[in-house]
């Protein structure tokens, strides 16, 4: 039976898994409205001030060691400055279906990557779980698209799910030495602030593109609340979890993008598809589902 502990980060991860599934449709449409870069920078900004409205406290001080300021700032690196501008730009000139099956990588990238920088124990079921959960991602998707193409987006789409996986590895570390709180709102800050001089010259040089309507910047308020919450999460889960086990729910959001496009807007949906997600959801489990090694959070402090 799982401690309450690890059901929590499980319940958060897979909350972050549905968002992410909304997300992902809400972040496709609005490039057609907003460049990738200025759509990238925009979410980010806003991201951050939700989560500080979400999250700051006056009373709340943290000092923060120079070494941890500097595991931040690669974290961030990683996670922002390299996944989001190519994640977007590299989905403007892929496909929806193909950054799907790329990410769907990510569960088997940070089992390994788990195993060399935090030295978990590579568990048989980790691993199976992450090459059903990639199966399942593949029929969802191919099925679905009928035939997927390489495109040159594609590189940079793995690149990014590569960036992610890497950012990933930093955050038990750091929920040794600060608040969940805390990481949040500095990560996200960081991230921010390094993105800022490449969209500051992306405006500069004319490619910046940002709508004059008024509905998708609603929805891109609603997508950086998402990202917000989400975020917050995902800290949570890849913290007390792990980023192996974490990442296993990354295969989640496109069967659940799959199946809200069928109820809302009526998408239609093959049975084979439902195979593949039965198959992500016993990928799931096979990881979260059985006792897995975690790592020692003991000084880890609740959002």
């Amino acid at each position: 039976m799982m401690s309450s502990g690890r059901q929590s980060a499980v319940l958060a991860l897979l909350g972050t898994s549905i968002s992410w599934g909304f997300s992902y449709v809400i972040s496709a449409h609005l490039l057609q409205s907003f460049s990738p870069m200025g759509l990238s920078f925009l979410r980010m900004a806003l991201t951050w001030a939700w989560i500080v409205i979400l999250l700051y406290r006056k009373n709340e001080t943290t000092r923060l060691s120079h070494q941890t300021w500097l595991l931040l700032l690669m974290s961030s690196a990683f996670g922002t400055l390299i996944q989001q501008p190519l994640y977007f730009e590299g989905l403007r000139l892929s496909t929806a279906a193909n950054a799907s099956l790329i990410y769907a990588a990510a569960p088997l990238a940070a089992i390994f990557l788990e195993r060399l920088t935090l030295k978990t124990h590579l568990t048989t079921m980790k691993l199976i779980g992450g090459i059903i959960g990639f199966a399942g991602v593949a029929i969802i998707v191919g099925i679905g698209d009928n035939r997927l193409r390489l495109t040159a987006g594609d590189g940079l789409l793995f690149f990014a799910m590569l960036g992610m996986t890497a950012s990933m590895m930093f955050t038990p570390v750091l929920a040794k030495k600060m608040s969940l709180r805390t990481m949040n709102l500095n990560s996200v800050g960081i991230g921010m602030l390094m993105m800022a001089p490449i969209a500051g010259s992306e405006a500069y040089a004319g490619r910046w593109i940002a709508s004059n309507q008024s509905m998708p910047w609603i929805l891109l308020i609603l997508l950086a609340f998402i990202t917000a919450v989400s975020g917050i999460w995902w800290t949570k889960g890849v913290a007390e979890a792990g980023p192996g086990t974490a990442a296993i729910f990354m295969n989640l959001p496109p069967f659940i993008s799959l199946m809200a496009g069928h109820w809302i807007i009526g998408d239609p949906i093959r049975h084979v598809q439902l195979w593949g997600g039965a198959l992500v959801l016993l990928g799931v489990f096979a990881s979260t589902g059985l006792p897995l090694l975690k790592p020692d959070l003991s000084k880890t402090t609740d959002l």
